[in-house]
C-alpha cells in the first residue's frame, strides 16, 4: 500500500478498527430504506455528534458532513448506483459508476478518506457481475493514481423467490470466493456480509487479507445485533459498516456508542446493550 494511501486509511481506522455508519441508502431508490432518513441533515448532525469513525454517503449528501468544522468522522463516498436492491425483479440488472470518466473526482473534491463500490453476484445475472468488475477496474486505476483507498463490497445475493428480492446470503462457501475475488481485483478494504454461522467469519477475514468490515443489512433486534457484532469482532473483523441497524433504531447516537465500545474497547454484547440503555 502506498504511504499516501495509508494516510487516508489512518483517518478511517483508529488502532486498526472502524465503525462506518452508512446513510447512502437514498441511491437505492427503495422507499423502505429511507425510513429514518427523511431528515438526512438532522441525521447527519446527530451522527457527527455521536462521533463514529466514519460516515458513508453519496456525493449529493457529502456536503452535510464536510461543511462542519472541527473534529468529525471521516468521509467514505459511494461511487456506484444500481437496481439490485429494489423489491421487484427487473428485466435488466445494472450497476454503473456515477462518473465513469472521473470515478473518484467527487471523492477527492470532498476530501474523502475512501471510496466504496459493489461487487454483486446474483444468480442468472452475469451482466451485472461484469459491470461491477469493470467498475472496480476503473476505480482501481484512479485510486492508484490519487492514493485513494478502495473499499469493495462483495455481495452474494439470493435467487429470486428466496425471501426479499435480491437479499444477501450468509453462505460462507459463496462469500469466501467472492471476497477473494474482490481482493484479487485490488480491494484495500472489504465490506462483507456476516456468515450464517458467526464462527465461520474468520474464513472471510483470511480470504480478504486486508481490513474486513461487516455489512449490517436490514434492521435487527438490538440485543441480537450487539451480541453478533461482538462475536464477529472475535472472529477477526476490523469493525462494522452499519446503516439501518443504526439510523432506524430509536436512539441512533446510543447505538453508535454501544458499537464503538464493542469495536474499540472489546465490550461484550450484553455490556454494549447496558451502555445503550444507560445512554
Amino acid at each position: 500500500m502506498l504511504v499516501t494511501n495509508k494516510v487516508r486509511i489512518q483517518r478511517l481506522f483508529q488502532h486498526g478498527k472502524c465503525l462506518d455508519v452508512a446513510i447512502d441508502h437514498g441511491i437505492a431508490n427503495e422507499p423502505d430504506f429511507l425510513i429514518g432518513l427523511e431528515n438526512i441533515a438532522g441525521v447527519m448532525d446527530n451522527l457527527i455528534a455521536a462521533q463514529p469513525d466514519a460516515i458513508q454517503v453519496n456525493y449529493g449528501q457529502a456536503d452535510l458532513l464536510q461543511r462542519v468544522a472541527g473534529r468529525k468522522p471521516a468521509l467514505v463516498m459511494r461511487t456506484d448506483v444500481g437496481n439490485a436492491y429494489n423489491a421487484a425483479r427487473h428485466r435488466e440488472m445494472w450497476a454503473v459508476l456515477h462518473n465513469p470518466d472521473e470515478p473518484i473526482l467527487a471523492a477527492l473534491q470532498m476530501d474523502a478518506a475512501a471510496v466504496v463500490v459493489n461487487l454483486y453476484l446474483i444468480p442468472d445475472e452475469p451482466g451485472i457481475f461484469r459491470m461491477c468488475v469493470e467498475n472496480i477496474g476503473r476505480l482501481r486505476q484512479a485510486c492508484d493514481r490519487y492514493a485513494m483507498p478502495l473499499m469493495i463490497e462483495p455481495l452474494v445475493m439470493a435467487p429470486a423467490g428466496q425471501g426479499a428480492a435480491y437479499g444477501s446470503l450468509g453462505d460462507v462457501e459463496k462469500i469466501v470466493p467472492l471476497v477473494r475475488l474482490a481482493r484479487e481485483l485490488g480491494a484495500d478494504i472489504i465490506k462483507a456480509d456476516p456468515t450464517e454461522n458467526v464462527e465461520d467469519f474468520h474464513r472471510v477475514v483470511e480470504a480478504a487479507r486486508c481490513p474486513t468490515l461487516v455489512r449490517g443489512g436490514g434492521k435487527g433486534e438490538l440485543a441480537g445485533v450487539l451480541t453478533k457484532s461482538a462475536a464477529l469482532m472475535a472472529q477477526g473483523a476490523s469493525g462494522m459498516v452499519y446503516g439501518r441497524n443504526v439510523y432506524q433504531h430509536d436512539n441512533p447516537s446510543r447505538v453508535v456508542k454501544a458499537l464503538m465500545a464493542i469495536i474499540h474497547q472489546g465490550a461484550s454484547g450484553p455490556d454494549a446493550l447496558e451502555i445503550y440503555q444507560q445512554g
